[in-house]
């Protein structure tokens, strides 16, 4: 990206945010209080992610999402891919995921500058080492690119669920990425994302 689509893209990030955050916190106790009606534990989950990559730095930070899981799901199991039918997502958190609310909190991230709203997903530092040892170019997909809440991979497939999953969203994270370059290409491929984001929790096709 050339410095004036970056400084613009974070102007127009936080502004979305914020609009966001404003129109959706209201959800927030409603949303907190069903899900601890169902199971204990917290109500907002925080997991550690691999952010903005340099060609010198790679940046790590908490994600913030609503617990969509049990507690401790990952005990026993350790790090794994959510399933068909996972046994660990209670059913508020099938709600949560088939309308994408659980990434809510994830605004507040974009306002600290550690995400953005439209970016490649972020991954967690135990699958991103062996994706890249498994996929070419995975890790090329976050150099210079904050990881987003949503994107072209997000609104066209599913949550990750095997290798081959993630290699039909990395055709997406690329494609954006060549997208920035323009700045009439960055205004209008973000706006057609973050409409068919709405679009997705609407429908409620967050999750398969």
């Amino acid at each position: 990206m050339s410095p004036s689509i970056r400084i613009f893209k974070r102007a127009f990030v936080l502004v979305i945010a914020l609009v966001g955050i404003i129109l959706t916190l209201p959800l927030y106790p409603i949303l907190g209080l069903l899900i601890k009606l169902e199971s204990k534990g917290p109500v907002i989950y925080r997991q550690k992610r691999v952010g903005l990559v340099t060609r010198d730095t790679i940046h790590y930070f908490y994600m913030l999402k609503f617990r969509s899981m049990y507690q401790d799901a990952e005990a026993r199991g350790g790090p794994q891919w959510a399933t068909d039918a996972d046994p660990r997502i209670t059913r508020m958190g099938k709600f949560l995921r088939k309308t994408r609310l659980d990434e809510l909190p994830q605004m507040f991230k974009v306002l600290k500058g550690e995400m953005s709203i439209i970016g490649p997903r972020p991954e967690r530092p135990h699958f991103v080492e062996k994706l890249d040892q498994s996929i070419p170019f995975y890790f090329e997909r976050v150099i210079e690119v904050k990881p987003g809440i949503t994107g072209l991979a997000q609104i066209h497939c599913a949550y990750d669920t095997s290798i081959e999953s993630v290699k039909e969203k990395l055709y997406y994270d690329h494609a954006y990425a060549a997208r920035l370059t323009s700045f009439k290409e960055f205004i209008l491929t973000d706006l057609s994302i973050i409409f068919d984001t709405i679009a997705v929790m609407i429908k409620g096709k967050g999750a398969k």
